[in-house]
């Protein structure tokens, strides 16, 4: 689970990325610097990082209230080994227990929509310019009266 001493180091992973790159000025100027990241996850368990060596490599992390994959990024030179489904599996089951159906947008022509629909989520509909929406429902394996 991250901790808000771990909020450099998300930036870190966030501005990292070929695809919906985004700089530390872009993320300041929408509200997400390093100390109101750090409050987000010091005030709730959203978010969960993946480390090698002991050093952060991806990250994943959720809105509980609104149902939604808020992030997922795993540093460039580590794709491709299979820590992108891991943490979208910890998102996701962080989210069923009080969703029946979860949501994200990315941008439609992004690896990252393949990536999605490889792992069972389906479109629904326009988010804006060039993002799409894709939800996914509930498994019945993790019914809400089975959360815990």
């Amino acid at each position: 689970m991250a901790e808000a001493g771990d909020a450099q180091a998300l930036l870190r992973i966030r501005t990292s990325t070929a695809e919906n790159s985004l700089s530390i000025a872009e993320l300041a100027a929408i509200g997400l610097t390093p100390d109101a990241l750090a409050a987000i996850l010091d005030e709730r368990p959203c978010a969960w990082i993946a480390e090698m060596g002991g050093e952060p490599i991806g990250f994943s992390m959720v809105d509980g209230e609104a149902g939604c994959l808020f992030a997922l990024f795993v540093l460039p030179s580590h794709e491709g080994r299979g820590l992108g489904g891991t943490l979208l599996a910890l998102a996701e089951a962080a989210l069923w227990p009080s969703h029946e159906r979860v949501w994200l947008e990315t941008a439609e022509a992004s690896r990252a929509c393949g990536f999605y629909r490889q792992h069972g989520w389906v479109p629904d509909g326009a988010a804006g310019p060039g993002d799409i929406r894709m939800v996914k429902r509930r498994p019945a394996s993790h019914s809400a009266s089975s959360s815990g």
